[in-house]
């Protein structure tokens, strides 16, 4: 599973953090909306004094269905559908800025979308590297989203009743908030059991 070969990196990565905590005392941090402002309306994060730097996050998810990998199969001069959903995936990523109506537009250095049959159906994950002033986090989450729903749409005829499952933030890295990872809740946990 995709989300078991992250485990291990999502470990350090919480590690490595914890670590770095102790050495300058606990982080305290205020909850606030990043995207409104102190009257709450909507505005987008300025970013024009932030450093570019190296951005990285994966995202995973799970399409829950019935359909076996022959329903996947493409017809004699049909698109390949996986084919078809990872391709989804790398445009939905280019154009998260324009769908998700607060974030920036980035130049995205790579866009790596995995898709695999397991017993329960269609895992994704999408990790996603970038160098800017701001995290791939929801570009790695809208590519996973949208490869999902290509593969429901090719599922349609067959399962209906196809569903996106576990749709997460797996890991992230760069910027000052440093180093994320999903340690104990992870899907692979609750999809190995």
């Amino acid at each position: 599973h995709f989300a078991d070969s992250i485990i291990g990196t999502t470990f350090e990565l919480r590690r490595t953090s914890a670590q770095r905590n102790e050495q300058r005392g606990p982080r305290v941090m205020e909850p606030k909306f990043t995207h409104t402002s102190s009257t709450g309306k909507a505005k987008m994060v300025d970013v024009s004094r932030k450093r570019s730097s190296k951005r990285r996050a994966t995202a995973f998810c799970l399409v829950r269905t019935t359909a076996t990998p022959e329903a996947l199969t493409p017809t004699e001069g049909g698109v390949e559908p996986m084919l078809a959903a990872r391709l989804a995936g790398i445009m939905a990523a280019k154009r998260t800025s324009d769908l998700i109506p607060l974030c920036h537009p980035l130049q995205l250095g790579s866009i790596d979308v995995e898709l695999e049959w397991v017993h329960e159906g269609v895992e994704i994950s999408v990790t996603i590297a970038a160098v800017d002033r701001t995290g791939v986090e929801m570009e790695a989450l809208t590519a996973c989203a949208t490869a999902a729903l290509s593969v429901i749409g090719s599922l349609m005829n067959v399962d209906p009743s196809a569903q996106i499952n576990d749709l997460v933030l797996l890991s992230k890295s760069g910027g000052k908030s440093g180093p994320w990872g999903r340690l104990v809740d992870t899907p692979s946990a609750q999809l190995g059991k």
